[in-house]
């Protein structure tokens, strides 16, 4: 994908997520900011029953890339997938940023069923995406217009600003995407999401074209930022060291087609999580070598057992023994 956040911050239609007539549910509130939490029966984000199919050329019959996902996220949890290509992790975002529509199944989203785009779900894509005859800081106040259109232009300026303060580019207001370096694009869009406040923020490998540096260098403000807010964020990456850093849980798919969720791993080290001493912490290895045994080969070998319920996929603490989700 090389859209970034103007398609979510641009549409504010009745057929958003922001919905009268939708059903109330009661969100729940948890320190799930450790991510240790047991998910209560009504989640801030509810996935249930997801399948995507999409038509096969010359074949009668569409082929589902994943189906019967069942899931939930706690406010303030930061939650990542991890999954081979092909598995549907990039359409699953697409469907809870209502950039999609699942063929089965509904999402709902503190308490309000997710229909097509929303100012209340923040979206970044690998690709920037930023409109590159504007200065990172018109980029960033075109979102804010979008959130809050009766603000002053100095309100909405102060805002703006505030957020590329945040990433660390309260230096480069004034320039344009040519004349930044591809992390500093990045900042600006990562900026542009959090600046419309969102209620869940979605990111789609957005450090995944970066190097290794720069790279280290966003996750950390990523971070201090989502400390800083208590922002709740689905994330999609296929870096397992990435996914220990920022998730409080791990959602592990299996290969596609029909992939489906095998389990979910529940991240042991507490946050705040510090990159250079995190290999330090004794069950760092653990659930590395967990998760990436299941890329190597769990994930393709996954038969369902005769306990196995995708509505209750195992939560898993590695070096424990797993229990129901």
């Amino acid at each position: 994908m090389n859209a970034s956040l103007a398609p979510v911050v641009t549409l504010r239609t009745q057929a958003s997520g922001d919905l009268d007539d939708a059903p109330s549910l009661a969100s729940a509130s948890s320190a799930a900011k450790k991510g240790l939490t047991t998910m209560t029966t009504q989640p801030f984000l509810k996935v249930e029953g997801l399948k995507r199919q999409f038509p096969q050329p010359g074949k009668p019959d569409p082929a589902p890339v994943f189906e019967e996902l069942h899931f939930g996220i706690e406010r303030g949890q930061f939650v990542c997938v991890l999954g081979h290509s092909g598995c549907g992790k990039t359409t699953i975002l697409n469907i809870l940023a209502g950039l999609d529509e699942a063929t089965d199944g509904h999402v709902i989203m503190d308490g309000r069923e997710v229909r097509g785009p929303s100012l209340d779900r923040g979206v970044v894509f690998q690709g920037h995406a930023l409109m590159p005859w504007l200065s990172a800081l018109k980029n960033v106040e075109f979102a804010v217009r979008s959130r809050h259109p009766d603000w002053s232009a100095k309100q909405v300026r102060e805002h703006a600003v505030k957020y590329l303060e945040l990433v660390h580019l309260g230096h480069a207001l004034d320039k344009k995407p040519a004349e930044l370096s591809g992390g500093m694009k990045q900042r600006v869009g990562i900026a542009r999401a959090f600046s419309i406040e969102p209620k869940m923020l979605l990111l789609d490998e957005p450090f995944g074209a970066l190097d290794a540096l720069t790279r280290g260098s966003i996750q950390d403000e990523l971070i201090g930022i989502v400390e800083a807010t208590q922002q709740t964020v689905f994330m999609i990456t296929h870096d397992v060291d990435e996914a220990i850093l920022l998730a409080d849980r791990i959602v592990l798919m299996t290969n596609g087609p029909r992939a489906k969720i095998a389990e979910i791993v529940v991240n042991p080290l507490a946050r705040p999580r510090v990159r250079e001493t995190l290999h330090q912490q004794p069950a760092f290895y653990t659930l590395r070598n967990h998760l990436v045994d299941f890329l190597v080969k769990r994930s393709r070998e996954f038969q369902p057992g005769p306990d196995w319920d995708p509505k209750h996929p195992p939560l898993v603490h590695p070096g424990q023994a797993s229990q129901s989700a």
